[in-house]
């Protein structure tokens, strides 16, 4: 953050201007607009630590809703770049962290199994250092728990080739994603998707009352992000399957 102090008064450079005004889009769920104000921030300071890891996040959620698969990876591969860029500017900021693991994340998603052990241990360093660097962060603590679901549940035969490979995959339980999944309830109960993954990860665990209780909340809350109303949908389809077992 750049500002210069003036007769006395704190005056805001015009990189931190545009990020206020990429925030605002952000926070009115227009990813394509705080991009554009991002960007236009980090050309005006290319020092600028927090540009870099909002643009990689933008670019991030705007690849979850391109439909092609070359333009989600390409998306994906621009996060990655510009949360790289932020770890170089500012290598103890826990969301430069954070961005560089979920765009980690969303590329091994697009990618086949090999690519995808590769990739996992990356995803699980980055995600702990935000955690290490701000225990308060509640996406990190997300990010952490999906990872944790993800490897916990892989299939025998990737687990086996891993081991071949890598030997072995880091330890990794559904009992720990749940921990996580908690305290990002915890941290943020208003978020629509910490709910839904929280009752997935019951349900994994054939913990239908969990599961369902989980899911009530998720459709209980007002939808206020740009996929609450999808998270919601999905939370009462498996709604009607968990009531079913109890």
């Amino acid at each position: 953050m750049i500002f210069l102090l003036v007769f006395g008064t704190l005056v805001f450079s015009a990189a931190d201007e545009l990020i206020t005004k990429g925030d605002a889009a952000y926070d009115n769920n227009d990813n394509k607009t705080a991009l554009v104000h991002y960007t236009a921030a980090l050309e005006q300071d290319p020092q600028n630590c927090d540009a870099a890891w909002k643009i990689s996040r933008a670019y991030a959620d705007i690849g979850d809703d391109k439909t092609s698969k070359e333009e989600r990876t390409a998306h994906f591969n621009k996060a990655n770049d510009f949360a790289q860029k932020a770890i170089s500017l500012c290598p103890e900021n826990d969301n430069a962290h954070l961005y560089l693991s979920v765009a980690i994340g969303r590329v091994a998603l697009m990618a086949g199994k090999k690519t995808q052990v590769q990739l996992s241990q990356t995803i699980k360093d980055e995600a702990e250092k935000a955690i290490e660097l701000n225990p308060e962060n509640a996406v990190a603590h997300h990010v952490y728990a999906r990872w944790h679901r993800k490897v916990a549940t892989l299939s025998g035969v990737a687990k086996a080739f891993a081991k071949v490979l890598y030997g072995g995959l880091p330890p990794a339980s559904l009992e720990q994603a749940v921990a996580h999944l908690q305290k990002s309830v915890d941290l943020d109960p208003d978020n629509v998707n910490n709910r839904l993954e929280l009752g997935i990860t019951y349900e994994m665990m054939n913990n239908w009352q969990s599961a369902k209780q989980s899911y009530e909340k998720a459709i209980a809350l007002p939808a206020t992000k740009h996929k609450d109303g999808t998270y919601q949908e999905e939370a009462k389809e498996r709604l009607k399957k968990v009531t079913s077992k109890i």
